[in-house]
């Protein structure tokens, strides 16, 4: 393993299938540790606390595994920044690499005892994303990918779906914590979208949801105001497993995750010409 005394070996070598195995392997064996964390209350949680709403939730489960991931970083990767959900705070802003973490993707569903929840890990080099994991510990799968490696679930190789047509197509969404207008206007919008598919879902897992679009599971996802840990290794796997993400208008997809469309990549220009409407001008700040 390498270590944070390395570090200038591994700027070097970054590339090399050797130290992108290295990290991917460290990024899976910490997420599996943060999955035991969160097993051992799930179903048994004795209360909760809200953060920015009374629907946005932060548990002792989701402490906990943060808690472990960067204790697991800082005494591996000395030098890393870290980015988590609970904390918000870059560490160390002094290294190219940088870990996205964010420790219980679904809270929401966890306190429900709804099994549809994730620990998520990503890594950054110079604000590209070379590994991801995410991992959902009540099935035990784990869905992880390295840049230029292709993407897998426990060891398997996944792929994106075949289908071509937002008419054959099943779409996954979700919606944020603030009612504001473009609250109200993403309810609209999913009307809209759901008179032209096959049926929209809503998980409550962003990070499960890239994952299911790359295992084929759906064919699209997008959502408004999300954040950098929600995305971060869910979007690399997705695009290792054939896929397309961007912004809503086609630009790049943002770090800070304000407008996520990710696809199998066939029907990526269908669902822009949904979204890019003028009528949604609202996702679109003009300051």
């Amino acid at each position: 393993m390498t270590t944070g005394t390395d570090t200038t070996k591994v700027y070097l070598k970054y590339t090399s299938n050797l130290i992108l195995s290295e990290y991917e392997s460290f990024a899976i064996d910490t997420a599996k540790g943060a999955g035991k964390v969160l097993m051992n209350y799930f179903g048994k949680l004795p209360n909760h606390s809200s953060k920015s709403s009374y629907r946005d939730l932060v548990t002792k489960a989701d402490l906990e595994s943060e808690d472990y991931i960067i204790k697991m970083i800082q005494s591996t990767y000395l030098n890393h920044d870290v980015i988590a959900e609970e904390s918000s705070t870059l560490l160390n802003e002094s290294n190219d690499f940088r870990w996205i973490v964010d420790p219980l993707d679904g809270t929401t569903n966890f306190v429900h005892n709804l099994p549809i929840f994730a620990v998520s890990i990503g890594l950054q080099y110079k604000k590209e994303t070379v590994v991801g994991v995410v991992y959902n510990p009540v099935y035990d799968q784990c869905f992880y990918a390295a840049k230029g490696k292709g993407a897998f679930l426990n060891n398997k190789p996944i792929k994106v779906s075949s289908c071509k047509s937002l008419s054959e197509s099943l779409l996954v969404t979700g919606f944020p914590y603030i009612c504001d207008e473009r609250w109200t206007a993403s309810f609209r919008l999913f009307e809209e979208l759901y008179g032209t598919c096959q049926g929209i879902r809503r998980l409550g897992a962003a990070a499960l949801d890239f994952c299911f679009v790359a295992m084929g599971r759906f064919e699209g996802f997008y959502e408004y105001s999300l954040q950098p840990w929600d995305i971060c290794a869910g979007d690399l796997i997705l695009r290792e497993a054939g896929g397309k993400t961007s912004d809503w208008n086609l630009a790049p997809l943002p770090y800070t995750a304000d407008r996520v469309l990710a696809t199998n990549g066939y029907i990526h220009d269908e669902i822009l010409s949904f979204l890019d409407k003028e009528k949604y001008s609202v996702f679109y700040p003009t300051t």
